[in-house]
């Protein structure tokens, strides 16, 4: 055990608020690394943003539907480092084309091979495709510069500085060549290597699902690592859905002697003379522990979760002033599936080329998880999950709030009906999720998921906080919006709490179970 985070008056280590992935990774890790480690989830449910749930019969993603690289050895996914870590695994179900991308003008199926993606492009525009593989092969030189330095070995002080150069020194080198691009923007990428507007739209949208920013406000390493990641290992759906994940990451923190509590739902981080020293519960137990993990928003970290005397108060307006991405509307469907056979599970649909992607109700999102993973519906049916951008502002639970949920949800309808078109006929359960669902289920400040940071427009809020012993993971620390990026928060905050030596003997007893 790292005795440096023990304290005689408290039996638990470290506690972290929160089962999203960031916290489970950070927790599990912490575990791994010999501490004392107390998940507080308010839900019933763990996973945060990524959590399942089960109706009738369909097992339903709440979150994410779509990811790269949880199996394969090669891999960067920080999600694999650190099952790898906990000694877990997960069953995946391997798939190609990832998706179809439906524009008014028509569709174009993704392909994970580069070759055949940049075939389907050729259709539509034969000098774009050409633009288009240079965008690839300069963002690819990146991923493979990369992939030497996993984010395991990573930290957020400066001690990261001694873990590259003593063990890394090599991959630096290679790095060297691309340090323009990392905190360079893709749209600068794009600029420099694409003139055809189909095509920049096309990387606006790929842009704009990994990170709900388009192209000019997201960061090139993001889309290095989503292309990398794609062609070089592939895209897969992990049996059981998100749960699954989810499950296995509880599995790891418990094998390693962390406990996750429930339905516990803290009230407030307890802090004296600068010092976090544990938390309340909504129950009034009260938690000691000499450092504290929020998996919370750093809105609902900073305004619900502390007292405004216990921040410095220009740091805290800054940090409570960062603008959100919008929340979603959610569709979750259990339909018939007779005569569905040649159905694919993951669509993107773009209703008005004219009109800007962004704009809530243009770009739709589908995953349709089991026609991959039969498990996660009743026989003769599908589970079908649609969402699209939607604004909290204006939603109340009034008496017109199932009126507009139903309005609100006709933009996600005439989506699916470009891929079924007779999905209303067919819809067996319906439940319309709104931003005020998203913000009551996962305690998420204006149902946001996350900030909105562009590129070259300010750094992320860190893993770090001005109180002592007080740290954040999840979606407000790490650039993008998915699941790699908050994952890596967690490892990043994990290792920073403990030596480098114990991080370095994590990695070289990985490399000799043949998992990295």
């Amino acid at each position: 055990m790292n005795s440096a985070l023990s304290t005689p008056q408290s039996s638990i280590d470290v506690i972290v608020i929160g089962s999203g992935i960031g916290g489970l990774c950070a927790a599990g890790l912490l575990a791994r690394y010999g501490n004392r480690v107390t998940v507080c989830e308010s839900h019933t449910i763990p996973g945060g943003a990524a959590h399942s749930f089960r109706r009738r019969g369909f097992e339903f993603d709440s979150g994410p539907s779509f990811y790269c690289g949880l199996t394969d050895s090669q891999s960067l996914n920080p999600v694999k480092q650190v099952l790898d870590a906990l000694g877990e695994s997960l069953q995946v179900i391997p798939y190609d084309p990832l998706g179809k991308y439906h524009f008014p003008e028509g569709t174009v199926a993704v392909y994970s091979n580069t070759e055949k993606y940049l075939h389907e492009v050729e259709k539509i525009t034969p000098q774009g495709a050409k633009e288009l593989q240079q965008f690839i092969e300069r963002l690819l030189g990146l991923y493979d510069a990369m992939k030497n330095i996993p984010t395991l070995a990573l930290r957020s002080d400066w001690q990261v500085i001694l873990v590259l150069l003593q063990r890394y020194l090599l991959s630096l080198g290679q790095m060297l060549a691309y340090l323009p691009l990392l905190q360079s923007s893709v749209g600068n990428v794009m600029d420099a290597t694409v003139k055809d507007p189909w095509v920049r739209r096309l990387i606006d949208l790929e842009c704009f699902l990994l990170s709900g920013l388009k192209a000019q406000g997201t960061i090139a390493p993001e889309v290095a690592f989503m292309l990398g990641e794609r062609s070089r290992v592939g895209v897969e759906y992990p049996v059981g859905g998100s749960a699954a994940i989810v499950n296995a990451l509880v599995r790891g923190l418990e094998r390693w002697g962390g406990k996750l509590r429930l339905g516990c739902h803290v009230e407030q981080i307890l802090v004296e003379g600068g010092k976090a020293v544990g938390v309340r519960l909504q129950n009034g137990e009260i938690l000691n522990a000499p450092i504290v993990i929020s998996n919370a928003t750093i809105w609902d970290t900073y305004n619900h979760l502390l007292r405004p005397e216990d921040l410095p108060a220009t740091y805290r307006q800054d940090a409570l002033d960062t603008t959100t991405i919008e929340s979603f509307m959610h569709l979750h469907l259990g339909i018939k599936a007779d005569g569905l056979e040649n159905l694919t599970g993951h669509h993107v649909v773009v209703h008005d080329s004219h009109q800007d992607i962004t704009i809530p109700g243009n770009t739709c999102m589908i995953s349709i998880p089991s026609v991959w993973d039969a498990t996660l519906a009743s026989e003769g049916h599908h589970v079908v999950h649609a969402y699209t951008l939607e604004s909290y502002a204006g939603w109340e639970r009034n008496d017109e709030y199932e009126v507009k949920k139903t309005e609100k949800a006709q933009t996600l309808y005439r989506a699916l009906e470009r891929i079924i078109p007779d999905i209303r006929e067919r819809v067996v359960l319906e439940l319309i999720g709104t931003p005020l669902t998203h913000a009551h289920y996962l305690r998420r400040h204006q149902g946001t998921y996350g900030p909105a940071i562009a590129a070259g427009q300010g750094m992320f809020p860190s893993t770090h906080t001005p109180i002592q012993g007080l740290y954040r993971v999840g979606d407000s620390t790490m650039p993008g919006i998915g699941v790699p990026a908050v994952a890596a928060s967690g490892i990043l905050c994990a290792n920073t709490l403990v030596e480098r030596s114990q991080t370095i003997e994590l990695l070289n007893t990985i490399k000799k179970t043949g998992n990295t």
